[in-house]
């Protein structure tokens, strides 16, 4: 399997499922199309009910082959070796992942396929120090007993990864499942499945053991997504998208009870008090706004700005985005692509009609670039500022996902903690001010999976990453991450 000269190649790929240790066809495909000119990328086999099907029985029979019973030391190799291959592979993985995304290639190399290495690597890490929980205590009678908990796999967990950061968020799963001695079918985004299939080709290269990781391609609905969650094999389903198909996801499941992990929608907010650091409460607003075209579960889409700022703020932020520069992620100087799909475009394009009905004052953006070549067929959308709506408004509690935010004045600490939480998400936040007492005073009161004081979009990959309300269900990173991928187990011992 030549992974560089397929990807190199001037025709589109046809991209297989991965079943068994195998490359499969199937009957049916569908095109992936660049989001940049709306050429085709790949020609992709959409996975049948039987393909799913053959997929976990396939990881079901690894699992009992011995796949279980591996030790962490060789799970953790395993890791390694993956690791290594994609690291081999690197500028194959950063051309398919711009190739399905639009991204500025820099953001791919830096971002994307940097944090898809560093995934097997941490939790190869991780794995290997696990500490078990271990407790003395003695009985009535005078007797001893002994208490320490054990991590065992769960089985087979199917999971279903998201289009905004293919290889990022499709490696933050698979590996600590691996890691754990659990079995994987997985399946990509119908509009982002590339860097997943060059996934496991590096994983068929390294020798993984054939079942332990398979691959399927499809759509959700009534396809190779619902054939996955429904399947009577499946221990355990994690899940990164939209709030509405985690609630079905949940239905689904529930007769079964199986294990979720859900991370789901946000409509994040920015907190920016009088006397924050004023460029860098600018700048750190611009980046979660507009990183990725607004494309990151993360990115904060409401921004409240103490009044005797909130003028000078709003200009401030409009001559960043303005300074944006929108267009093909080869060039350089492209600091934003497109959105994924026309199909996306449309939905952000039918909220920025909607704020304009809703009363908002755009200060910049709410249209399209127009380029005057191929690009004009892509999926562009200028960056956007709006002022002037209520926090009632349906631009301002829904989520758009895309390049956008709304900006509102605040009078007091109070008043703006409760505007942030009146909000039926809970994923994240930002807080920017130079008074550290009232960072954490105010990072206590919301009420979202993760808050941020004076930065955003960094952290250290051991701690918890989740959302409240609407925004999901479970915490993923460091040994939150093992504790989802295993069933602990207590074993109480008595000693005399």
């Amino acid at each position: 399997m030549n992974i560089e000269s397929d990807t190199a190649s001037s025709h589109p790929r046809l991209l297989r499922h991965y079943i068994d240790g195998e490359f499969v066809a199937g009957d049916v495909t569908f095109q992936d199309l660049s989001p940049v000119d709306g050429s085709q990328v790949a020609l992709v086999c959409e996975a049948d009910a039987q393909a799913v099907d053959r997929a976990v029985r396939a990881a079901r029979a690894a699992q009992l082959a011995g796949w279980r019973d591996t030790t962490p030391a060789q799970r953790a190799d395993w890791l390694y070796r993956i690791a290594q291959g994609i690291e081999a592979h690197f500028d194959a993985f950063v051309a398919t992942e711009v190739a399905d995304t639009g991204r500025p290639v820099a953001q791919a190399r830096t971002l994307d396929v940097a944090r898809g290495i560093a995934n097997f690597r941490i939790f190869a890490d991780l794995v290997r120090t696990a500490n078990s929980e271990f407790f003395e205590t003695h009985t009535s009678d005078g007797g001893e007993l002994i208490n320490y908990v054990t991590r065992k796999p769960l089985g087979v967990v199917g999971i279903i990864s998201p289009w905004n950061l293919p290889l990022l968020l499709l490696t933050w799963k698979v590996a600590p499942a691996l890691a754990m001695g659990n079995c994987v079918v997985a399946k990509p985004s119908e509009e982002t499945p590339g860097s997943a299939t060059l996934l496991a080709e590096v994983i068929h290269e390294v020798g993984l053991p054939r079942g332990v990781f398979n691959l399927i391609h499809g759509h959700g609905p009534n396809a190779a997504g619902e054939f996955l969650t429904r399947h009577s094999d499946i221990s355990a389903i994690t899940f990164t998208g939209e709030s509405r198909t985690g609630s079905t996801i949940m239905k689904t499941v529930a007769d079964g009870v199986k294990d979720i992990s859900f991370e789901l929608g946000g409509k994040n907010a920015a907190v920016v008090f009088a006397d924050a650091d004023f460029d860098a409460a600018v700048d750190g607003v611009a980046k979660s706004s507009f990183t990725n075209a607004g494309q990151v579960c993360l990115c904060s889409e409401r921004v409240y700005v103490e009044r005797p700022i909130f003028e000078r703020f709003v200009a401030a932020l409009k001559q960043k985005a303005q300074a944006l520069r929108v267009g093909a992620p080869e060039d350089p100087a492209t600091t934003m692509g497109p959105l994924i799909s026309q199909h996306h475009r449309d939905k952000v394009l039918s909220y920025f009609r909607l704020a304009v009905e809703e009363g908002a004052n755009v200060v910049t953006g709410g249209d399209v670039p127009h380029f005057g070549d191929a690009r004009d067929r892509g999926a562009f959308v200028n960056p956007t500022i709006w002022t002037g709506l209520p926090d009632t408004a349906r631009c301002v509690t829904e989520e758009i996902f895309g390049p956008v935010c709304h900006v509102a004045p605040f009078d007091s600490e109070d008043e703006v903690i409760s505007r942030v939480n009146h909000s039926a998400y809970g994923l994240a936040a930002s807080i920017w001010t130079t008074h550290l007492t009232r960072g954490h005073r105010v990072a206590r009161q919301i009420e979202t999976g993760i808050v941020w004081v004076n930065a955003w979009f960094v952290r250290d990959l051991r701690t918890p990453f989740g959302g409240a309300k609407l925004s999901g269900i479970g915490r993923e990173g460091g040994r939150h991450s093992l504790d989802f991928y295993s069933e602990l187990t207590n074993i109480c011992v008595k000693i005399g």
